[in-house]
């Protein structure tokens, strides 16, 4: 056992060593980078709060004042079609993978099964997804101890569609959303990437560019979530994008601009909605949520859920898992809805439990039983509860969900974050004028403080708070993964004629594949139907079991 006098000494020595590293991360991300033309405001990482109006925008995972953009770098095997943050932790990001393939055995299943036949030979597929989710509350300890997981999960996707034949070149749909060691182990090994962790706006529409365009490349495919890759070709390169097979898209936001671009007549090629497949909202959407948005507010904020009020604005899939998580640590939900059924999903075990006399008197288990499928949250709107509320999660992919007018009546410390896929939710435009100043806490953290003294915590600058902030779960992603897999492979290999211009669900019996690639992870045995049992349900005895409108 230490003596006191030791235990000092050593508590000294382990600060000292703390110190250097501090040292070493932040080397460069205190001073401003005066060789850009065109950027952001930033301030630095100090440990003492700026009282200037500048907004914060510099990454920590910044290592020099020198941009991606500006430097000239190569591989081991003299590559140098990318652009990332640094090439040297290419090593570091490697041996993520192998963790994360242990997370993901159904995507490596696919891999296996298909490498043979190469489905995706001659597809060459231009990608913009999010390519990291990890960054935690300190900035220190996120280097030391955490690892990203889903970075590395879309490692192990794009190097499955290299497996399956594709040619690839891949950015980020999120400016804060790039683990850099990772990004470099893509590069060491031949990828085309073109993203960092905070990235400013030019130099996100800059790599989305440098995919599309490359001496002798001729993307004939789109991997895209959100929307953003879609409408550049479509906006500059329209003779490109009408030589293309298809196009994957996996958000809510994506799917809503490619719906009206086919009601517009603008889609001139087939377009794959994987958003509402059923293995992608009820995993991707609801479960990871679940899991990732309390992962996401306590790195960054270290609040205690039990007795917060928590407005959640949607009630999509998203939203019920956001929902379920908040209610399960204590907090007191609120949910906004425009969707009458939603807010009835919401609503209306709360109903049934004030109101029904006999339910009041049955024993707790007979309760849960009559109300378990129930949600038991209040329905509001925003005003009614917007001075109250000590949380505010945004999750409909709409736009100006949390407008300027509605910041300034929240009160003093009111917590403000985005679980929706685009950053238009809150409206943060309305936040970056004079008469406010912004301070830096933490990486991804922002205090916005207005003129009387009040401020609100504005996590990500209202991007997605669970991939700029914290991690999803490789199972889960690997679940989503496959479905885009597949999808490629359906539009790519599909025969003239059987797809329109126009916006397509996966293939139920697809959707089922997927699921039942990831059986085998939990040892599950599915019972299959006699003859006689598939003849009176009207099925085929290997699937698919629902209608292709089933959600």
């Amino acid at each position: 056992m230490l003596s006191a006098v030791e235990g000092q000494k050593r508590c000294h020595e382990v600060k000292f060593k703390l110190d250097e590293i501090d040292i070493e991360l932040t080397q460069g991300v205190a001073t401003r980078r005066k060789s850009r033309e065109i950027r952001r405001p930033s301030i630095t990482l100090s440990r003492e709060f700026s009282t200037t109006s500048t907004a914060s925008y510099t990454s920590s995972d910044e290592e020099d004042d020198v941009s991606p953009r500006e430097k000239l770098q190569t591989n081991s095997k003299n590559f140098s079609d990318f652009c990332i943050r640094n090439i040297k932790h290419a090593d570091f990001g490697r041996r993520e993978i192998e963790i994360a393939e242990q997370e993901m055995p159904a995507l490596m299943d696919l891999r296996k099964r298909a490498q043979g036949d190469k489905p995706l030979n001659g597809a060459r597929i231009v990608g913009c997804t999010h390519i990291s989710a990890q960054s935690a509350v300190s900035w220190l300890w996120t280097r030391l101890t955490f690892s990203s997981y889903l970075l590395t999960a879309q490692m192990v996707l794009i190097e499955t569609l290299s497996a399956l034949g594709a040619k690839v070149r891949w950015c980020c749909c999120n400016i804060y959303s790039t683990q850099n060691e990772v990004a470099a182990a893509l590069s060491e090994a031949g990828y085309s990437i073109f993203a960092w962790k905070g990235q400013e706006e030019e130099d996100f529409w800059w790599c989305i560019e440098k995919c599309i365009t490359a001496d002798g490349w001729h993307p004939n495919m789109i991997l895209d979530d959100g929307g953003d890759l879609t409408h550049s070709i479509i906006k500059k390169y329209q003779t490109i994008f009408r030589g293309m097979k298809g196009i994957v898209e996996e958000s809510v936001t994506g799917v809503h601009r490619l719906y009206q671009l086919a009601k517009t007549g603008k889609l001139s090629i087939p377009a794959m909605n994987v958003n509402d497949s059923v293995t992608k909202q009820k995993f991707d959407n609801l479960y990871s949520c679940r899991e990732s948005v309390l992962d996401g507010l306590k790195r960054t904020t270290d609040i205690m859920f039990g007795g917060k009020q928590v407005v959640i604005c949607g009630y999509g899939e998203v939203g019920k898992g956001c929902c379920s998580a908040l209610k399960g640590l204590g907090a007191v939900s609120y949910v906004t809805e425009i969707d009458p059924i939603c807010a009835l999903q919401a609503w209306w075990v709360l109903f049934i439990s004030s109101q029904n006399n006999y339910l009041k008197s049955c024993s707790p288990i007979l309760q849960f039983i009559l109300t378990g499928y129930m949600d038991g949250i209040r329905v509001v709107r925003l005003h009614e509860v917007v001075k109250t509320a000590d949380i505010f999660i945004t999750c409909s992919g709409n736009k100006n969900v949390i407008t300027r007018e509605s910041l300034d009546k929240m009160k003093n410390g009111a917590i403000v974050c985005n679980m929706g896929h685009s950053n238009t939710e809150i409206d943060v435009t309305s936040l970056k004028t004079n008469d406010l100043t912004w301070e830096k806490v933490r990486s991804q953290v922002d205090h916005v403080i207005w003129p009387d003294g009040k401020r609100i915590v504005l996590l990500a600058e209202g991007r997605l708070l669970n991939l700029s902030c914290s991690t999803v779960p490789s199972f889960v992603l690997s679940i989503t993964h496959c479905t885009q897999a597949l999808a490629l492979i359906e539009l790519f290999n599909a025969p003239e004629g059987r797809y329109k211009q126009d916006v397509y669900l996966l293939p139920k019996k697809m959707d089922e594949y997927v699921a039942s690639l990831h059986l085998a992870t939990f040892d599950a045995h599915l019972t299959e139907l006699t003859d006689d049992q598939a003849k009176y349900l009207g099925l085929n005895k290997s699937g698919p079991f629902k209608p292709n409108y089933y959600r």
